[in-house]
């Protein structure tokens, strides 16, 4: 019988030391993995790390993309709460097309009376992103044409 109980024993022994090596080796991973965390964002400024959404830089807000100037902030107010800003900076259209765009969205999309901003806003939108005169494409010039059956036109 005294074979059985050291048999026990052992095998009792043998797994105490694998759970303690298993125990050893989480501790250490664990340790490790503590020490190479990274630090808070707060503790580590990152370059390009926007803090303050409304600061404005290189005359453009950041947080928005409309460019800085007087009447922005009413833009901002009438109307990013319904799309982006990015559908007025890529809107280019002189007083009466502002005008029209404003009075359109009254009628069929709900915005509200601008009341005292409503010219604030024309003359921001007139002054920042004007109509911009495309044209057509210059004309190509000294082509050799070809015929597409191979005979010279």
């Amino acid at each position: 019988m005294k074979k059985r109980s050291s048999k026990k024993e052992g095998n009792s022994q043998y797994r105490m030391m694998i759970l303690a090596g298993f125990i050893v080796i989480f501790t250490f991973l664990s340790i490790l993995v503590i020490l190479t965390m990274d630090a808070p964002e707060e503790s580590q400024p990152q370059e390009g790390l926007v803090r303050d959404p409304e600061r404005i830089e290189n005359g453009i807000h950041l947080r928005t993309g409309l460019k800085a100037g007087e009447g922005m902030e009413a833009v901002i107010r009438h109307c990013t709460p319904c799309h982006s800003a990015s559908l007025v900076t890529q809107n280019r259209m002189d007083a009466a097309g502002w005008e029209s765009t404003i009075h359109w969205m009254q009628e069929t999309q709900n915005l509200w009376d601008l009341g005292e901003d409503h010219e604030l806003v024309v003359r921001y939108l007139t002054r920042e992103y004007p109509v911009e005169s495309k044209g057509r494409r210059q004309a190509l010039k000294n082509i050799e044409w070809y015929s597409l059956d191979g005979q010279n036109p």
